[in-house]
């Protein structure tokens, strides 16, 4: 699964109604190729979207999103400014990796001595428990019980709380990404064209 932003960055109403239709029209290309297509949030105008954040589920997902991240012009007369002169309106695209919800059954267990203070027990049974996060790598060393059980219990917890922590980092970061885009289109290359009122590609 991925996520592709249409932003209308701080463009005229043009471009907002730019975005609804390149909406549009990755909605019947993603049928077309059998990929999914979710509305996270979007942002309305009063003329279509300043942005609309989606997410892409298929088999050809990433060939979807490739054909879309960049700057998409939009060549027709303004619909609302009937003399206006401008006929080239620019939105951008994006694409973020989308964050994954961890299960538990990705952890791996190994079992240690304890070491440090804490009289014979703590040196002779092996209840340190190290719980490793597969997909993440992250890893933990826990030897605060006695009871190996126990201590894989809390494992889990700590892991559990590291990995709701960099997911909680992950998506700062989305964020930030996703609202810096709105300052990066560039009004030129272009990765696709449209033309006219029924946004058909050039």
């Amino acid at each position: 699964m991925l996520l592709l932003q249409l932003s209308a960055a701080y463009g005229p109403a043009e471009c907002c109604l730019a975005v609804a239709k390149a909406l549009a029209r990755l909605q019947h290309e993603a049928i077309e190729i059998q990929v999914e297509i979710d509305i996270l949030e979007q942002e309305q105008s009063k003329h279509g979207l300043h942005s609309v954040l989606l997410a892409l589920n298929g088999e050809l997902e990433r060939s979807l999103a490739k054909q879309w991240m960049g700057t998409i012009q939009w060549i027709c007369p303004s619909p609302y400014r009937p003399k206006h002169k401008r006929k080239n309106w620019f939105i951008g695209a994006a694409c973020y990796e989308t964050i994954t919800q961890h299960q538990s059954d990705e952890i791996i267990f190994d079992t240690m001595r304890a070491s440090g203070a804490g009289g014979q027990h703590i040196n002779k049974t092996e209840s340190a428990v190290r719980a490793t996060h597969l997909a993440s790598g992250i890893s933990v060393k826990i030897q605060t019980a006695r009871s190996q059980h126990t201590n894989k219990k809390l494992a889990v917890l700590l892991l559990q709380h590291k990995l709701a922590q960099q997911k909680q980092q992950l998506y700062a970061k989305h964020k930030a990404e996703r609202h810096h885009h709105h300052h990066q289109i560039a009004r030129g290359n272009p990765k696709r064209i449209f033309i006219g009122q029924d946004f058909k590609p050039l």
